[in-house]
């Protein structure tokens, strides 16, 4: 079992438990299982799962499948809302003190990998100006995105070469008209914050995208649409993060007549498969996750044991 490397925070304190992989995998049932073992609860660390309603298409865990497990930071967010990094951040280690405080352990699960690192590393976050990114955000419309990644290769050539969406260009140059530095020079080192151990489910990557298929015919037969038309009544759209969500993109598009349900389907599962990838990538890049297989029958009994 790798060491847990301490930061900021009382060594004395138990690890947090971290269940961390690609959607699909089965950290939801892996998080509650250890739970049951440790005495613990569990922390969500999905970034749509905060959203209150996207239950269907986020594949959030039902009340039945938490077998009596206390759970956090589930259904925090009207869909109008705009998750935070730094919002989680503060959230998550108040729940982790606070479960440790009553002796339980804390289990944070999730694929969302900047929300995990934002938990358990030493992560500082810049502020921010909503003048400053107003104004930016209307450059792009009149400009176009190659105008402000071109000024963003001239001062930060790393963020300009990892950040593809507008969103992301706009607050890397939001970030460094306002600190002075590259956004790039934000990224933390992986240094915990406190005691943490990773659990990595280890997935065969042709029965994941098997898996992932049936997982997305299922939400559809099990009425996403449904989910997503009523979602879209109590303002969808107006949501900058959860309207990008797997899925809910793709069935606003039928709501809006530009596809039929079979298209939406397929495409939600294209992009599906694609994040598990970019998932993977993610969190092999961290040497401290302890992987174990996805599909061995003494999963709990191992995780259990390098919880311990």
């Amino acid at each position: 079992m790798p060491s847990a490397e301490v930061g900021g925070s009382d060594a004395r304190q138990p690890p947090v438990i971290a269940v961390v992989g690609p959607t699909g995998s089965g950290k939801s049932d892996l998080a509650v299982a250890l739970a049951l073992e440790l005495d613990g609860e569990v922390i969500n660390a999905d970034a749509m799962q905060f959203y209150r309603g996207m239950d269907i298409g986020t594949a959030k865990i039902t009340a039945e499948e938490r077998r009596g497990v206390r759970h956090h930071l589930l259904d925090t967010l009207d869909v109008t809302q705009e998750a935070s990094v730094s919002d989680f951040q503060r959230e998550a280690r108040a729940a982790v003190a606070e479960i440790h405080s009553r002796g339980k352990r804390a289990i944070l699960v999730g694929g969302s990998g900047l929300y995990v690192r934002a938990a358990l590393d030493v992560l500082e976050f810049p502020g921010t100006d909503p003048g400053i990114r107003r104004r930016l955000e209307a450059e792009v419309d009149k400009a176009g995105l190659a105008t402000l990644r071109t000024r963003l290769e001239a001062v930060d050539p790393v963020s300009a070469a990892r950040l593809g969406d507008a969103r992301r260009v706009v607050r890397a140059l939001e970030v460094f008209e306002l600190t002075g530095r590259p956004f790039s020079s934000f990224m933390p080192a992986r240094e915990y914050f406190q005691p943490a151990v990773q659990i990595g489910l280890e997935v065969d990557r042709e029965l994941l995208k098997d898996r992932l298929a049936q997982r997305v015919h299922r939400m559809v037969a099990n009425g996403l649409q449904a989910e997503v038309q009523r979602l879209d009544a109590a303002g969808l759209r107006n949501g900058k993060t959860a309207s990008r969500a797997l899925g809910y993109a793709q069935f606003l598009k039928v709501l809006d007549g530009e596809w039929d349900a079979g298209q939406a389907t397929e495409e939600t599962i294209a992009a599906t498969r694609k994040f598990a990838r970019r998932q993977l990538t993610w969190f092999r890049a961290d040497p401290r996750i302890m992987w174990l297989d996805w599909q061995d029958p003494d999963l709990v009994d191992k995780a259990t044991a390098v919880c311990r």
